[in-house]
């Protein structure tokens, strides 16, 4: 049998040497394997976890020992390093797995673990001696040092204990002197680690146990004789206890006589008890009646003393001030005493509120002081509410109306106005906390006069957009443009570049700077001043439109009324759907009809210079992606509706221009380029001028519609004169990319068709030239087509044998065609020349019909050297050199 390594003293040294820094001692060390084993019916192990050492060591701090379990392993050098280090203080179970069939897995639970869901490691034994001797050596240590056990499952201790009394063979244990020399001394295992036994099991007890398992097999033995001995044992004891009792008969008789007195002294106590117990009944009595009166007394002077105090303050919330009541019913809105109606109207709401049931005792709610003071204060209510609206509304119109009668407030001849609404608000801000008291008093009243305030200011807005229109259309200087862009009858000198427009986008540009931050601020001031429960409109600074507001940079605050909510419903401001949808009905009444102007300024540019609208559709859409859609939805519609009609006049200038293009199919004979290829390069010159801001869609749709019915319409024309269709596509499609080259570089919408021109180009001299090479040469390469031909179904050596393809008849074909071969070549290039008006395409041109009747030639040379291997013809080298030499 291998010796247990529980008495390896080189694993001893070695775990010492892996923990000297800590300056523990090993107590114990044996070499154990970590990792869930899995037991087969047989009982192997058929999956082993990794090799470790567990080491017990312990270190003395003064008079106390501490115990650790240290879990160590194999480095890479060959030596042990430590894993993991456990306090034996917390160590609270020893289990034995019960799947494991040797009983040699167990597992150790500590009671700090972080982590108690995560199931502890199982260690597995070489064999249950082993087993034993770690888990005798941590209880012992446990017992010793902290002096308590922990629970074991799965084993018994009993067993434990005899077995280590079995097992304390003598060992040999190796010490080293100082000398060097190993010295041999016999110990016993109990030497190494403390046996539990005496622990587990004291002397005393042992021997309590055998003499009770002895008596216990005595008695199994015997079982009639001591039955007969107890029997026996149990009529000596009646006997004696008969025999006591009759020797105590005196004493028995002097006790009787003792309690017979004592009976009679009781019975005498007992009838006294009673005389006193009814003369105290009628006594508490007494004295609960007294305490009842009294009781009475007191809780009436105290309900009485607390009714008088509620009714006090009851008296004090039904009294009304004669000078709020004066105020309330008759007094002056002027602005001097605004501040006495802002007082009324807090103490008429507080006094409001103090008379419901939540501010109220339900018990004063019915009476009848109640009820009639309630209706005396809805009645001042009223009266407050249908005053203090009669005055705003005719207020609001008397502002109105004054500002509408001083023409100087608006724009005149030669000068431009600001509209200025620094005073106006200042002026409604004297009534803005007045609004308020109203909302909280009566929300109905709240309609009419936001109604009246829309109605009043709308003529003021409207006026300041219509001078304002009238005076910037006046002063601005540009000349018309022609909306005529690409007219064919146009004649070629025009100046299709016209003078500089810039002015007319600058007035449409200067008009929103104006007016939409205006708007903006107006919505927004509106929403607060009239109550509505909606987010703020705009943030602090202004508006944003790509930078300055462009309005009023000092009163960009102008919507915050210095006021705060009165109760604490409106001061849960929420995104309230029904609050929006009024606020936006109310904005559509505040700013309906002011779009008129916008729109005026839209079609006055359309008419001076069309592409303009490009340049002002770039400005609305930088505008409206400036706008928040929220309550200032009327501006975010008017932005909106400006950039479709922008876009739907852009739109009628280009179907013109298209119309125009298409009345070049109706004339009768066209050559060269058409004339609205090159105009349109020069307009989409001026377009790609005049995108601003998010324009691009807007033009790249303009280049889509016109290319295509400029390819379209230059295909129909083409059509007419069969004759010439190529050359007159060539030309053009060569106009067409030559014009654009420098913008579709930088625009991707042009580039394509570009490439698409180029395309088209291509196809159209492949045509061209093919026609020309066939009108010179058309039998030589008719031969070639009939070989190719009869290739697909007869072999190469039976076609000299066909009709009309002998060598004969390829000589004869050979003296026809290449006799004067210069001559034809000159011919070639005379016919490319002769119909074609731009000269410039012709070097170019050429260069691809010599290479086209070449690659022809040099696939004719390849047919006859495989058909015809004994004729000679001119080869493809002399061919190409004659062609250069022309």
């Amino acid at each position: 049998m291998a010796k247990s390594s529980a008495y390896d003293e080189e694993l001893r040294r070695a775990c010492e040497a892996a923990i000297e820094s800590t300056k523990q001692k090993v107590a114990f060390s044996i070499r154990v394997v970590k990792g869930r084993g899995i037991w087969g019916k047989s009982g192997k192990v058929k999956h082993m976890g990794k090799a470790r050492v567990l080491a017990i060591s312990t270190k003395s701090k003064g008079q106390r020992t501490k115990a650790f379990l240290r879990v160590l392993k194999d480095s890479t050098g060959g030596e042990l390093e430590a894993a993991k280090l456990y306090k034996l203080k917390h160590l609270s179970k020893v289990e034995v797995i019960t799947n494991d069939p040797s009983g040699c897995t167990f597992t150790l639970g500590f009671d700090n673990l972080r982590s108690q869901s995560v199931a502890p490691p199982q260690w597995t034994m070489r064999n249950i001696d082993d087993r034993n001797r770690l888990l005798l050596c941590i209880l012992n240590i446990c017992k010793d040092i902290m002096g308590r056990l922990p629970k074991v499952v799965g084993i018994d201790v009993v067993e434990m204990a005899l077995w280590a009394k079995e097992n304390t063979p003598k060992v040999t244990n190796q010490r080293t002197v100082q000398d060097g020399q190993p010295v041999a001394r016999t110990v016993s295992e109990s030497d190494l680690n403390v046996t539990v036994e005496k622990e587990l099991v004291s002397q005393a007890e042992e021997e309590d146990m055998e003499a009770l398992l002895g008596t216990y097999v005595m008695g199994i033995g015997e079982a009639e004789a001591f039955s007969e001995r107890l029997k026996r044992e149990l009529l000596a004891l009646e006997a004696a206890n008969v025999h006591a009792i009759l020797e105590s008969e005196p004493l028995i008789d002097e006790v009787l006589q003792g309690l017979e007195a004592a009976t009679n002294c009781v019975d005498d106590m007992d009838e006294w008890l009673g005389i006193f117990n009814v003369k105290l009944r009628h006594m508490r009595e007494d004295i609960e009646s007294i305490e009842t009166r009294n009781n009475k007394l007191e809780t009436q002077s105290v309900n009485n003393k607390a009714l008088i105090e509620e009714l006090d303050k009851l008296l004090e919330r039904l009294r009304v001030p004669s000078e709020y009541a004066a105020c309330l019913t008759g007094g002056s809105f002027d602005e001097a005493c605004m501040l006495q109606n802002i007082e009324a109207c807090e103490w008429l709401a507080g006094a409001v509120r103090g008379l419901e049931v939540p501010n109220l005792d339900p018990t004063f709610a019915n009476i009848r002081a109640v009820k009639e003071k309630r209706a005396e204060l809805e009645k001042l209510k009223t009266t407050f509410v249908r005053r203090a609206s009669e005055f705003l509304r005719n207020y609001f119109a008397s502002l109105v109306d004054f500002m509408i009668s001083d023409k100087s407030y608006f724009s005149q001849r030669g000068q431009l106005k600001r509209p200025d609404h620094a005073d106006l608000r200042y002026k409604c801000r004297t009534y803005a906390r007045l609004l308020q008291h109203l909302k909280s008093l009566d929300k109905n009243c709240l309609g009419p006069l936001r109604k009246a305030y829309c109605s009043s200011l709308n003529l003021l807005l409207r006026r300041e957009a219509r001078e304002f229109a009238n005076e910037l259309r006046a002063s601005t200087k540009a000349s018309r443009n022609p909306t005529v862009w690409l007219e064919a009858s146009t004649g070629s000198g025009q100046n299709v570049n016209a003078a500089d427009t810039s002015t007319v986008s600058d007035a449409y540009s200067k008009m929103l700077t104006i007016f939409i931050p205006l708007l903006v601020d107006e919505s927004s001031f509106f929403a607060h001043f009239m109550c509505f429960e909606v987010p703020a409109l705009v943030p602090p600074g202004g508006v944003a439109n790509g930078g300055k507001s462009g309005y009023n940079d000092d009163d960009a605050n102008d919507d915050d009324l210095g006021i705060m909510d009165i109760d604490d419903n409106d001061s849960k401001v929420g995104k309230n759907s029904a609050e929006l949808a009024a606020l936006n009905e109310s904005l559509q009444d505040l700013l309906d009809g002011i779009q008129e102007d916008f729109y005026a300024v839209v079609d006055w540019a359309y008419k001076i210079d069309p592409l303009r609208c490009i340049s002002m559709h770039g400005i609305t859409e930088r505008y409206l992606s400036g706008q928040k859609a929220d309550a200032a939805g009327f501006v975010r519609l008017l932005l909106g509706d400006l950039e479709s009609r922008i876009s739907m006049q852009f739109s009628r200038f280009v179907d013109e221009a298209c119309h125009q293009i298409e009345r070049n199919e109706r004339n009768v004979r066209q050559m060269g380029v058409l004339s609205y290829i090159p105009r349109f390069a020069t307009l989409a010159t001026r377009m790609e001028q005049y995108i601003q801001g998010q324009s691009r869609d807007l033009v790249d749709q303009a280049y889509t519609k016109f290319v295509s019915i400029m390819f379209v319409t230059l295909e129909k024309i083409a059509q007419t004169d069969p004759k010439y269709a190529d050359i007159f596509l060539l030309e053009n499609y060569a106009a067409f990319q030559n014009s654009l080259y420098d913008l579709a570089n930088v625009v991707p919408t042009l580039a394509k068709f570009y490439h698409q021109a180029s395309e088209a180009y291509e196809q159209a001299c492949t045509r061209h030239i093919s026609m020309i090479i066939y009108y010179q040469f058309e039998r030589l390469f008719q031969f070639a087509r009939r070989i190719e031909d009869l290739m697909y179904t007869i072999t190469p050596e039976e076609i000299p044998f066909q009709l009309g393809l002998s060598k004969m008849d390829l000589r004869k074909m050979l003296k026809s065609s290449l006799s004067g071969v210069d001559k034809s070549i000159s011919a070639m290039y005379k016919k490319l020349q002769k119909n074609l008006t731009s000269e410039e395409l012709l070097p170019s041109l050429w260069d691809k019909c010599k290479k086209e009747f070449l690659d022809k030639y040099d696939s004719f040379a390849q047919l006859v050297a495989k058909i015809y291997p004994t004729e000679n013809i001119p080869s493809v080298t002399e061919m190409r050199d004659l062609m250069a030499s022309l």
